[in-house]
């Protein structure tokens, strides 16, 4: 699966997954205090949760290098928005349609350890090394949607509580303690704070071109955004 190939392949090149290093690190463990505080006085009121529209990236020639900025792969899917409530889940579309009944396996296995969820990711199709098969997603989906995977990037509301407000770093590993990590249908996107031309160079190895880097201290809002940026490889002469 694209975690273990990806991880894999990242720890061959040098290239440090998860982001958990020097002030990075720092910042995951207030973060972990702040959110198991959050939970602990979660209250869900019982009403029903609602699509939020999605942020989206600005395209750039280059991704910044300098420091307070993560970096996770590009995933070639649909961008899609799981929400758990009182009424079980539902799979909405970048534009708020509900496609649950199209990812229904997935939709099936959720199984997470909260009441109450919004979490922002990508539905893919493994392909053979691992990576996403772009090409296939269309006619998985309705010849084969047992093979589809939900990657979790981001997440907006928890058991309660509005995570949208809290800066990246502290939603990411929010995100990082609900999701099981492995090979299952529910997945973890990994971020990473090395350079970008070492990440590049590791993600060139399993057929990507693209990565995202996203502000660390960035909050989650709706649109266009200049704090979520996407970078196509480059040539390392032009870098």
């Amino acid at each position: 699966m694209l975690a273990m190939a990806w991880r894999g392949l990242a720890q061959a090149a040098g290239v440090r997954v998860g982001g958990m290093s020097g002030r990075l690190c720092r910042l995951a463990v207030a973060a972990q205090s702040k959110v198991a505080s959050l939970s602990k006085r979660a209250k869900v009121n019982g009403g029903r949760l609602e699509f939020i529209p999605p942020q989206i990236p600005t395209w750039v020639e280059q991704p910044p290098e300098d420091g307070g900025w993560v970096h996770e792969i590009n995933l070639d899917g649909y961008r899609t928005q799981l929400i758990i409530d009182k009424d079980g889940v539902r799979l909405y579309n970048k534009n708020g349609r509900d496609w649950t009944t199209k990812y229904w396996p997935i939709a099936l296995a959720v199984e997470l350890p909260c009441r109450a969820a919004i979490i922002d990711g990508e539905v893919i199709v493994p392909g053979d090394q691992g990576a996403p098969d772009y090409p296939a997603l269309e006619a998985t989906i309705w010849n084969e949607p047992s093979r589809l995977v939900f990657v979790a990037f981001d997440i907006l509301h928890l058991d309660g509580r509005n995570l949208a407000s809290l800066p990246l770093l502290q939603r990411k590993q929010a995100l990082w303690q609900l999701v099981e990590h492995g090979l299952g249908k529910i997945q973890y996107s990994e971020h990473f704070e090395d350079s970008a031309l070492a990440i590049f160079r590791a993600i060139e190895k399993m057929g990507l071109e693209s990565i995202i880097s996203r502000h660390a201290d960035s909050r989650y809002r709706s649109g266009p955004s200049n704090t979520w940026l996407k970078a196509k490889y480059f040539e390392e002469a032009d870098f």
